[in-house]
């Protein structure tokens, strides 16, 4: 699926952040849910490809 989507990312601890642009610098992204959380709620889910720099 390729519809030039932009991932914004301002987690400065992440490898893959781009500060200069705060942009996420990963092709694609795997987003998981938060352990035993089933909220249906936004912070629901989180970037399960989170690396620390």
């Amino acid at each position: 699926m390729e519809n030039n989507q932009k991932i914004n990312c301002t987690v400065s601890s992440c490898k893959y952040n781009d500060r200069k642009n705060k942009g996420c610098n990963l092709e694609e992204i795997q987003v998981t849910p938060k352990e035993n959380c089933n909220t249906k709620k936004q912070d629901e889910s989180m970037c399960g490809s989170y690396e620390c720099e």
